[in-house]
């Protein structure tokens, strides 16, 4: 009887992985899980960082269900009108009776200038509101690593040219920035997270290089170097790595600043009309005397949102902050 030969799993390059190979590799993911479960346990007992994960799970629910609860029904379409008693869906022609309608079973929060659910828009605006404070903060958080690193690892005259790009940024008044910006590329979606982007990478670069500043002069970037490894291979394989957990808890707390940003610029009217954020919801409520109608909710409901997503990534980063940094976590 002939024995079935043993297939053998084939490396990253197409080559096979030999025993040696594989039992790294075991090795590293047995290693990260077990880091990700020692994570969890200290993390979960921090009751901010525990009340912060509950909040923005919340609203990630709401950005991440609006389609499907819109599709069965369960939420209004928030661009159609109501007409009626049962405000039912209509022609924005003949809503005309159905504006400004105050709270009730139908509509909790009433309805807008066109009769538009103001509920179903507050919940739709979660979408747009955190996913352009994410990618503004996931560009910045780049913009700002890749120059940290850069300016932290080589030193010398390209240091002193990055650093004093920083220092330029720094400076600036970030709201007033990003008005001119927005002034010069025009409003828009796309428009609003660049804008946002520029703003707030200065800050990260700072901090990274500082970081980096540290982390090459320890032994194990020595033994890369000794060992001929590129530079660009130990700033991005040997020193990144290291310095990732400062950035992660860094763009967490960004992300919480880059909300308020697009709120505050959504309500000076920098974001098409098209697109529903919590910003954009204050600005038509403002515009439309929501107050003097007794709408108070129209601007109240947003607001609140506001504060609640920005507190909760808020609680989110300073308990990371504190789980990765030691002496944080001794006090």
């Amino acid at each position: 009887m002939f024995r079935k030969p043993r297939t053998v799993p084939e490396g990253p390059e197409g080559g096979e992985l030999t025993p040696p190979e594989e039992s790294v590799f075991r090795m590293r993911l047995e290693n990260l899980w077990r880091r990700t479960v020692r994570f969890w346990r200290v993390f979960r007992a921090s009751r901010l960082g525990m009340a912060g994960l509950i909040i923005l799970l919340i609203f990630t629910f709401m950005a991440l269900s609006a389609p499907l609860l819109t599709s069965t029904g369960l939420l209004r379409n928030p661009e159609s009108a109501l007409c009626g008693a049962d405000f039912h869906v209509c022609s924005l022609g003949s809503a005309d009776e159905m504006r400004f309608a105050p709270p009730n079973g139908n509509v909790l929060l009433g309805t807008d200038q066109l009769a538009r659910d103001v509920f179903s828009r507050l919940w739709w605006g979660s979408q747009v509101t955190i996913l352009i404070g994410s990618l503004a903060t996931v560009i910045s958080m780049g913009i700002g690593t890749v120059v940290g690193m850069v300016s932290g690892y080589y030193g010398g005259w390209l240091d002193e040219i990055l650093m004093r790009i920083t220092d330029f940024f720094l400076v600036l008044p970030t709201l007033v920035f990003a008005l001119i910006l927005l002034a010069i590329i025009g409003p828009g979606f796309w428009n609003m997270v660049i804008a946002i982007a520029v703003t707030f990478w200065a800050s990260t670069a700072r901090l990274v290089r500082s970081q980096v500043l540290s982390l090459k002069e320890r032994q194990f970037v020595e033994r890369a170097r000794a060992a001929g490894t590129g530079k660009i291979r130990i700033v991005w394989i040997h020193i990144f790595p290291n310095a990732f957990s400062l950035v992660f808890a860094e763009a967490i707390l960004t992300i919480a600043v880059a909300i308020l940003t697009e709120s505050f610029l959504s309500f000076l009217g920098f974001m098409s009309l098209n697109v529903i954020t919590w910003g954009v919801l204050i600005e038509q409520a403002y515009g439309n005397s929501a107050i003097e109608r007794g709408l108070v909710w129209w601007i109240v409901a947003p607001g609140l949102a506001i504060v609640a997503v920005v507190m909760g990534f808020t609680l989110l980063g300073y308990a990371l902050d504190e789980i990765m940094n030691p002496r944080l976590r001794k006090r």
